[in-house]
């Protein structure tokens, strides 16, 4: 409770561009952030002593802002890990390279630049007018892997936030049929690092306005980011449109991802329905919707008004 009392502290009006840094609304997002990414980090055992973390940093409002936050973390951390901010050059036209270095260098932060023509091979494979996030993003993260193990790395930190995670399972449900979405930590598809997601308790929605404070020199995927129907923003539209109209139903499927009851759902990998008998230890019998409030005369079963079976 203490920190959904944070967040409704925190003023809706936009952090002002210019001296926003020593703004109280801007400091106090700041700290809230923090504190959100520094819970993830507790939660999940992201990090531990001695670790080398390398950080994506796309060079969007999501990684920027995980790279500072995590910075700012790591000063005041009880264990030391190094950190290597890490940015793959994937030679679209007019991608301003000389941006990201002078960035890492005003900051002190070691970094690694890699250089690969990704968006030939992309252009070449996938047909115009066809999403190209799939194949980009596989073409990455083989080139982020290569990197964290040249580099020595033992965590490899992404800039997903709670929204993605969200939309990823919208996407995983409406389209693939899994119940499935981007977990905090999770081993790498290579089996030699760990992938964190440090920003997992933290909306997008603060993370533009922390962004828009900070100033950071955004630079615009050319690739994907013009590409208005693709799934992923169609999921992204319709979230935004619930958190509009129904305040505080996003945070509630983020709350979801993190309390999930498997003898309630479908799966018989993680719950041994066809083992079911009276004798069955479940966590909550059954009890499909916990409705807040409920007339007491109702919880005890004494009266069922015809008004409900009617809706």
């Amino acid at each position: 409770m203490e920190h959904a009392v944070a967040v409704a502290d925190l003023p809706t009006a936009d952090v002002p561009e210019k001296e926003s840094r020593h703004s109280n609304t801007f400091l106090r997002l700041k700290k809230f952030l923090e504190r959100k990414v520094g819970e993830a980090i507790g939660d999940y055992n992201m990090i531990s002593d001695g670790d080398v973390v390398l950080v994506c940093v796309s060079g969007g409002k999501d990684s920027f802002s995980l790279l500072s936050i995590l910075l700012a973390l790591r000063e005041r951390a009880p264990i030391d890990f190094r950190i290597v901010a890490m940015n793959l050059d994937q030679k679209q036209p007019g991608f301003p390279d000389h941006v990201l270095p002078a960035y890492f260098e005003s900051l002190g932060v070691e970094y690694r630049i890699v250089t690969e023509n990704t968006y030939k091979i992309v252009k070449e494979k996938i047909p115009e007018g066809k999403t190209t996030c799939s194949l980009c993003s596989r073409l990455r993260r083989g080139i982020i892997y290569r990197t964290a193990k040249e580099i020595g790395a033992t965590k490899i930190a992404l800039g997903h936030h709670r929204d993605d995670m969200i939309e990823t399972l919208f996407l995983n449900m409406f389209f693939a049929g899994k119940m499935k979405s981007m977990p905090p930590k999770l081993v790498s598809d290579d089996r030699e690092n760990v992938v964190i997601r440090p920003l997992a308790y933290c909306s997008e929605k603060d993370i533009e306005r922390f962004a828009r404070g900070m100033e950071y020199p955004i630079i615009p995927c050319n690739l994907c980011g013009s590409q208005e129907n693709a799934q992923r923003k169609q999921i992204k539209a319709m979230l935004r449109d619930w958190d509009a109209r129904f305040p505080g139903r996003v945070n509630s499927i983020g709350n979801a991802l993190k309390s999930v009851v498997p003898s309630h759902l479908a799966d018989n990998e993680l719950f041994d329905f066809r083992g079911v008998s009276c004798a069955t230890n479940v966590e909550q019998g059954d009890t499909v919707f916990d409705a807040p409030d409920l007339p007491a005369e109702l919880v005890a079963g004494d009266a069922i008004p015809i008004g409900i079976w009617k809706g």
